[in-house]
């Protein structure tokens, strides 16, 4: 179990330093990321993007005047040059740079040099909960927009393969909608409770399913027993799984702003994990994407 991202920063140390492959890396907030990581002994790079633009930033955040660079100045081909290197096995983490998120996730796809498994790519966001005792994971609140069941039992199995490569055994997933009752009108319970039994036929081991589940009921068993509901995982939740965006973005930004949970966020599904930070992230929460990502890469070696 991972108690919080201090936790997590340690653990990825141990698995020695990872290469991150920073697609158009002439990016000055990017290259800070890339400092820190580099500061605290989690991972170097490797700069693919315009060698002209990237080398003033360099001594401006203060990373090695030495750390290599591969001279591409157009960006999508940028995002494929750096993805092909992880492919390639030179990097194990894919990273945005300067690069619109369309032509970075093409790259994740690409047929011959991007990261595809035949798994749906989803995003899988992270949380410190003040006081808490362990990280609480969300999913998917920044990529796949309205999924569809089909797509929502991808991004649980994604979700799951991720928190059991971090250890966490026997992860218990909150499938979340307004209700417990199930609702031909509410496509969220109804998809809820079709991934709770596919569970229930073992499609989803090692972990735990529970849904359509509200979120006061998985967030207190007094709740669950209160509405009469029988409940494994009540108040002990390691992954929320959102109906849609719109949800997950709603309460990312929520517990970021007024709850002041800290956060990190990787895209699962690939070959390899994937950092594409925003620049609203904090410099923290970027740190500590790339400490997840990290993590999630030496679980593969």
């Amino acid at each position: 179990m991972l108690c919080n991202f201090m936790e997590v920063l340690n653990k990825a140390k141990q698995a020695g330093r990872q290469i991150i492959s920073v697609a158009a890396a002439q990016d000055k907030d990017v290259l800070k990321a890339v400092k820190a990581a580099w500061d605290a002994d989690l991972a170097q790079a490797i700069l693919v993007g315009d060698a002209d633009l990237i080398r003033p930033l360099l001594g401006e955040v203060g990373l090695p005047s030495d750390m290599p660079i591969v001279h591409e100045p157009e960006v999508g081909k940028a995002a494929i040059t750096a993805v092909s290197l992880v492919k390639a096995g030179k990097a194990q983490i894919f990273m945005k740079g300067l690069v619109n998120s369309s032509d970075f996730l093409k790259a994740v796809v690409n047929k011959e040099l991007g990261l595809r498994t035949g798994h749906l790519l989803s995003h899988l966001s992270a949380y410190e909960v003040p006081g808490g005792e362990k990280l609480i994971f969300l999913t998917d609140s920044g990529m796949n927009v309205a999924p569809s069941q089909e797509e929502k039992k991808g991004i649980l199995v994604n979700a799951i393969m991720a928190i059991s490569a971090l250890g966490i055994e026997r992860p218990k997933v909150a499938v979340l909608a307004a209700s417990e009752i199930v609702n031909p009108k509410i496509q969220a319970t109804v998809d809820a409770k079709a991934l709770a039994d596919m569970y229930r036929q073992g499609e989803f081991y090692p972990a735990i399913v529970e849904g359509p589940i509200a979120m006061d009921v998985a967030l207190s068993p007094e709740h669950a027993k209160h509405k009469g509901i029988t409940s494994e995982i009540a108040g002990n939740i390691d992954i929320f799984m959102i109906p849609n965006i719109e949800a997950g973005n709603i309460l990312s930004k929520a517990l970021i702003h007024y709850a002041n949970f800290k956060n990190a966020g990787v895209i699962i599904g690939a070959t390899h994990p994937v950092v594409m930070v925003s620049r609203a992230d904090s410099a923290e929460a970027k740190l500590y994407s790339i400490a997840l990502a990290c993590l999630l890469a030496g679980a593969k070696q």
